[in-house]
């Protein structure tokens, strides 16, 4: 998965209901590109050179995951969310 490809912003009920994950620091279950999954507590979404970066913590590290290199995310309160660009 390259991060040099261009942004394609996500859908807006998708990035309102990550910005909720964050504001609440819900656990999420997330689903990238390429298969991996990584899972932690939403922190904050951030804008860094036009592109747009979710940053999740786990125990073991702090990430922060394009929005547009995810494939979806659940949580309990949420339920599991496809991303739609």
């Amino acid at each position: 998965m390259s991060i040099d490809t261009e942004y394609q912003p996500i859908n807006c009920d998708d990035y309102d209901n990550l910005e909720l994950a964050c504001q609440n620091q819900l656990y999420l279950h997330i689903q990238l590109r390429g298969g991996e999954v990584f899972e932690g507590k939403a922190n904050q979404l951030i804008l860094r050179k036009k592109v747009e970066y979710i940053v999740v913590e786990s125990n073991e590290e702090t990430r922060e995951l394009r929005l547009d290199h995810i494939v979806s995310f659940s949580n309990p309160e949420l339920g599991t969310i496809v991303v739609t660009y």
